[in-house]
């Protein structure tokens, strides 16, 4: 059977090229040690899923949910940017609630973006960006994210023929793959350069709850003017744990979310609104346990160090996210490094090529397995002859 040609631009997902061989090795017998994908292991919390089984029990929630979101998702939605990030949404014009904030983030593109136009989007990067840009016709344009730079993109070398044909611009902070995070000086940077050049531009926040040494991540919607010109993304997957459930939100300029609903309300018929009692409930009363992930990933992502300081290897200390970013050895790509790890040592990590020409010479490792197994990921990687 032939597939439309827009799948022939798409290569194949990157993490289901690791999940299949997950499988494969475990077929085999392999004790696998998962540290390739972000999927927290520490279960949902009670208070969300009590409220769930509460919900779920309404017969008013069986049937199709409002396409944009419920009102009371949305308004919870603004109280939480109020009191998280100081920054006033209008739950009617400004917010609308994702199936998981991927296919938000994927059905940008298709509201945006034409066949033969350009978008700036990083590199390394999470792969859906570029994986959009090709499913919708346009031309990805990749923005390096160097050490030099404290892997921001540096718009001043991007080409003005690219920059006229340009649509959409992604940024994603706190950073995957990097662990960067980008302060508002940075942002405002971003935000002005959309602005001049009539460019959306988006920033994937999942990870803005996951930031060390006291730092906090600010919102994009902090920069003056970002709501002329600036989208965000949200995802309960990391914040609350939740990857299962998909529930995420967009807010921001209303005409960049008004074409986002209307790309949407085409294709799919909303979030369950027992998911979004559940969503809101994080929202109202999750701070605590936000705070005790954070606690968690600072001490595995001090593990991590410790252990990879023991090895001899090069990494970029994470300010965010909850991810390790590992120069791989002399020798070895990130491919042939990772394909030794794995067929040697059972444990699983993410190639950065995986995540664009930029990547090249890095691995990924994820904190979201408990301390003893990370632990053990190590040991036996201490054992190979490298």
């Amino acid at each position: 059977m032939k597939q439309a040609k827009r799948l022939d631009n798409a290569p194949p997902y990157l993490f289901v090229e690791i999940e299949e061989n997950i499988n494969k090795y475990m077929a085999k017998g392999v004790d696998v040690i998962n540290l390739g994908i972000g999927d927290p292991d520490i279960p949902t919390p009670d208070f969300i899923v009590q409220k769930m089984i509460e919900a779920v029990k309404e017969s008013k929630y069986h049937q199709y949910p409002e396409y944009d979101g419920s009102m009371e998702f949305r308004e919870a939605v603004a109280r939480y940017y109020k009191r998280r990030f100081q920054v006033n949404i209008d739950p009617e014009t400004e917010v609308v609630a994702l199936l998981g904030s991927k296919e938000g983030i994927a059905h940008i593109f298709f509201a945006l973006v034409n066949e033969g136009d350009f978008t700036l989007v990083p590199d390394p990067e999470y792969p859906v960006y570029e994986l959009a840009t090709a499913l919708t016709g346009g031309v990805p344009y990749p923005m390096p994210l160097l050490k030099e730079n404290n892997y921001f993109p540096d718009t001043s070398i991007i080409p003005r023929e690219v920059i006229k044909r340009s649509k959409i611009l992604f940024i994603n902070y706190p950073n995957n793959p990097t662990g960067a995070v980008a302060d508002l000086t940075q942002y405002q940077k971003i935000v002005d350069f959309g602005m001049e050049h009539d460019i959306v531009v988006c920033n994937d926040n999942a990870y803005s709850e996951f930031t060390y040494d006291g730092l906090k991540a600010p919102s994009i919607l902090n920069a003056k003017g970002a709501k002329d010109i600036a989208v965000e993304f949200h995802s309960f997957s990391k914040s609350f744990n939740m990857t299962g459930w998909r529930l995420g939100f967009a807010v921001g300029n209303r005409d960049a979310i008004s074409k986002l609903k209307k790309m949407k309300n085409n294709i799919d018929s909303g979030v369950f609104t027992a998911i979004q009692e559940a969503g809101i409930e994080a929202l109202n009363n999750g701070d605590n346990f936000v705070e005790y992930m954070r606690k968690v990933y600072t001490r595995r992502r001090d593990i991590a160090m410790e252990e990879l300081k023991k090895l001899g290897f090069q990494f970029e200390i994470p300010k965010g996210a909850f991810y390790l970013w590992i120069k791989v050895p002399k020798g070895y790509n990130s491919k042939s490094f990772t394909n030794l790890i794995l067929e040697e040592t059972g444990v699983v990590v993410a190639p950065g090529r995986g995540y664009g020409e930029w990547g090249e010479g890095y691995i990924r490792i994820s904190l979201t397995i408990d301390d003893n197994r990370l632990k053990e990921a190590f040991d036996r990687i201490a054992k190979l002859n490298i």
